[in-house]
This record gives structure tokens, C-alpha cells and sequence, in this order.
């Protein structure tokens, strides 16, 4: 459909106004981003009006700040729904140095969870077994490496994350899928995907037993052996094998539901080795009590949790990751050390589906930026 075309009045005052064109349009709002905001994705101050379908317009307030040389990007509301070209790729920031106050742009497309992606970016994924030992548990385990698409041609070291539930994390084949392989592969077109994935296979039947640490609503679980098989034995395996950065600080452990819990108790327990935690949707419920008094026993050092929760995924999900929060921020031995970003989605399912979606953001403020909350 051909966009009918509105004549532009001359602005009277020092106001600048942009008009935005774009045909592929939708439902979700339109924002500007930009060095008059600090890069804010959804800043309501800066919400484009709605003229038209494939039709906005914003005005900037007359403002000194304003009348230098503005730089920007619209987006949809996140760096995972922000402008692309016609052929899916990535932008470049927008500059506007004219003198003149009317300024028209063009939007071919739009992200949307992160993609469109380019199958050129992908990480390679490769197999390290098939039957990886795992002493601690008189078991062996099938474990993936996912590495970033150009690793052969680089000699960089990289930061590492081990996630739980493999089958489930980037399986075409599976019903449940984060397609984090799809996510990395456009995170790396933006600065942030550069990151080793190290991917561990769950116990099919034994699943809950393995992830389950210590005495819970579930039972007596074997996770704390198997945490140690993933600091005492993958992690060195992984360190000599693979160009990593090994340190505390680059090293991250995640995963979601018993994931997110084992995940949980590794980075509390073993302080030393992870600085960082990614946790979706965590069952919290097992051991609705968890102690924390072992925290003043360490020594503490800066540790970076993304916890994530969906509204609709029970009636206690939210207020279940809301009070561990506030009970690690209350601890006086963590005091400044513990960067919690709480991140809830109010129609999060417990579901794969919205855990890829929360991946991305997870990752880039884990990794990537320096925001403590």
C-alpha cells in the first residue's frame, strides 16, 4: 500500500520534528533512542504520536540540548525490536546535523524478539562428547560447546556461560526451544554476542534429582555433586580445551526452572568460580526457606544475578524471586556486592518460549554493560 504523502509545515519556533515513514508496520509502539536520552529503549518521553498507520511524528521540546547534532535509532521498545533495512540487517545510527527543524526518515523494517537473523553469524556448534564423565555422580552426560561464529579466525579469549537442559536450549528438533543460537547469532551483529555457551545435557528421568540441592520439598537431591562436577571437572576440561576467560568475573552459570535453581546454589556456594547468573523462572517453591546464612562465610566479591519471572507462571513465581532478592540485597556481608537486576514480564508463561525472549537481555547486561541495575 503506498503511504499517503502529508505536506510539511514549516516549523515558526526552534522545535525539531521528525517524521517517520515506515510500511511495515504493527501494534507496538514507536521510540526514539539516542544521545539525548542516554540510549533508553522505551523512554516514554520520547514515544513517537501515531499520525497514521506507518505514519509518526515527534517533536523535541525547545530545549538547548536539543539543537546540537542529534544521534539516534527507533526501535519498538528494546534493542530486540529495533529497526533493521529492507534485507534484515542491521542499521547504522542515525545523525541529524541540518539546520533545517523538519527532519523525514524511512523504517524498511523492524525486529521482532531478536530477529530476523544472518546465517553467517551463527556460533559453531561443536559436540565435545557424547559421554563426558561425570565422577562426581558415576555418570557421563552428552555436552555441547557453542562458540562464537568466527572463533577459527580469531585469537580472542572469550567469557563463558554453562547453562543447564541442553536438549532445550538451541534442538530444531524439540518442542521447547530458546534458539539461543539464532539470538547469538544476531547479538553478535550489535557487539554483544561474543561469548562461549557451554551447554549441558539434563538426566532425562533423573533431571529433578540432579538439579535438586540438598534436603528439599522434592526429597534429598544430588546437586551439590553435580555442581562440583561442573566447577572441580567441566570447567577446568573447558579452560584447557577452549580459548576462554577463565577468570570469576567472565564466568557465568544459568538455566531456567530446576535449572535457574541449581543455578542459584552454584553461584552462592562457589562465589570463587562464577561472577555471574542467569536465572529464569527458578523453583523457588522447593525450598520456599533457603538459607543463606553460608553467604557470611565467604569472603565477598561482586557478583552480577539476572533474575527473570513471568506473572502467569503461578501464584507464587513472583513474590517467591521478589523476596530472594530483597534477602540477598538485606545481607550485610553482600552489602555493594551483589548486583541484582529483577526483571518480570506480568504475561510471562513458564515456558521456553519466553525465556529466549529474555535471553538476549540477560546476556548483554551479564556481560556486556556496566548499568548496576
Amino acid at each position: 500500500m503506498k503511504l499517503q504523502e502529508h505536506p510539511i509545515k514549516t516549523s515558526t519556533d526552534c522545535r525539531r520534528k521528525i517524521i517517520l515513514h515506515t510500511p511495515q508496520d504493527d501494534f507496538r509502539p514507536v521510540y526514539l533512542a539516542g544521545n539525548f536520552n542516554e540510549w533508553a529503549t522505551q523512554d516514554s518521553q520520547f514515544q513517537m504520536q501515531k499520525i497514521e498507520e506507518g505514519r509518526y511524528e515527534f517533536e523535541f521540546p525547545e530545549e538547548e540540548r536539543f539543537q546540537g547534532e542529534l544521534i539516534y535509532k527507533f526501535t519498538k521498545g528494546d534493542w530486540s525490536e529495533v529497526e533493521i533495512d529492507r534485507y534484515g540487517n542491521k542499521t547504522p545510527n542515525r545523525k541529524w546535523k541540518s539546520e533545517s527543524n523538519i527532519q523525514v526518515e524511512k523504517v524498511s523494517k523492524w525486529r521482532k524478539n531478536w530477529l530476523p537473523y544472518r546465517p553467517s553469524q551463527l556460533p559453531k556448534i561443536h559436540l565435545i562428547s557424547e559421554e563426558f564423565e561425570i565422577p562426581q555422580l558415576n555418570k557421563t552426560r552428552k555436552i555441547w560447546a557453542l562458540l562464537p561464529h568466527d572463533y577459527d579466525s580469531s585469537q580472542e579469549h572469550y567469557p563463558v556461560l554453562y547453562l543447564q537442559d541442553a536438549q532445550n536450549l538451541f534442538n530444531e528438533k524439540s518442542a521447547y526451544n530458546w534458539q539461543i543460537d539464532k539470538k547469538l547469532a544476531v547479538m553478535s551483529d550489535y557487539g554483544i554476542g561474543k561469548i562461549i555457551i557451554i551447554a549441558i545435557e539434563h538426566a532425562e528421568s533423573e533431571r529433578i534429582q540432579e538439579y535438586n540441592v540438598g534436603r528439599t520439598l522434592l526429597g534429598v537431591g544430588h546437586g551439590k555433586k553435580y555442581i562440583r562436577f561442573i566447577t572441580d571437572t567441566l570447567k577446568p576440561f573447558v579452560d584447557k580445551t577452549f580459548r576462554t576467560q577463565p577468570e570469576r568475573e567472565n564466568t557465568g552459570i544459568g538455566g531456567s526452572s530446576m535449572g535457574g535453581l541449581v543455578s542459584i546454589f552454584s553461584g552462592l556456594i562457589y562465589p570463587e568460580v562464577f561472577g555471574k547468573l542467569l536465572v529464569f523462572s527458578p523453583s523457588l517453591w522447593v525450598i520456599p526457606k533457603i538459607k543463606l546464612g553460608f553467604l557470611d562465610f565467604f569472603e565477598p566479591q561482586e557478583t552480577r544475578f539476572y533474575l527473570y519471572a513471568g506473572g502467569d507462571e503461578s501464584e507464587t513465581m513472583v513474590s517467591h524471586v521478589s523476596k530472594l532478592r530483597k534477602r540477598l540485597l538485606k545481607r550485610e556481608s553482600q552489602q555493594g556486592k551483589m548486583k541484582i537486576r529483577l526483571s518480570i514480564n506480568e504475561q510471562g508463561k513458564h515456558n521456553e518460549s519466553y525465556w529466549s525472549d529474555e535471553f538476549p537481555k540477560a546476556i548483554e547486561w551479564l556481560f556486556f554493560s556496566d548499568k548496576s541495575e
